[in-house]
């Protein structure tokens, strides 16, 4: 294994993270399912600054980051905030939890196949993720309705056409 596998096992941690979070989502513990999202974060940035600092980015590499991204970012916090919040609202909050997943899977293809740089189109999957998972630490302070429309507008805002700056 060299040097260019090195950014690949930050990113699969990143997916094993997401997979234990939907574990813990099923066994109710949904803080902690929660900080487990956020720590995809953290391995997500890593993955990446990596792989330009080892020069072993590569176009698997980006296609594996998607794959852990899509659970980690996308089915991750929507099963945890239908989960904990949105089953209030019967099918009607899954359909919500089931567009925000949908709408980061459309916004990381779209993502894979432009090639811009200096900004994103649309909000990315890590941001919209981590914040509901964030949100999703603090249930009995922000009502079930807000969580509805917070979930809805991110899954609208990953889709989006907006510019957002690369950090």
């Amino acid at each position: 294994m060299g040097l260019n596998a090195i950014p690949s096992l930050f990113t699969l941690g990143n997916l094993a993270f997401g997979v234990v979070s939907l574990n813990y989502t099923l066994e109710n513990h949904y803080q902690m399912a929660a900080i487990l999202i956020l720590f995809c974060m953290i391995l997500d940035g890593l993955d990446g600054k990596i792989a330009r600092k080892l020069d072993a980015s590569s176009n698997f590499g980006k296609e594996l980051d998607s794959l852990a991204d899509i659970v980690s970012f996308g089915v991750a916090p929507a099963i945890l905030v239908y989960a904990q919040v949105l089953g209030t609202f019967h099918w009607v909050g899954l359909i919500c939890a089931i567009w925000f997943a949908m709408a980061g899977a459309y916004r990381l293809a779209r993502f894979n196949t432009q090639n811009i740089s200096g900004y994103f189109v649309g909000v990315p999957i890590t941001a919209a993720g981590s914040l509901l998972a964030l949100l999703n630490l603090l249930p009995d302070k922000i009502p079930a309705q807000v969580f509805f429309g917070i979930t809805l507008v991110l899954g609208i805002l990953m889709v989006s056409k907006i510019k957002v700056p690369k950090y």
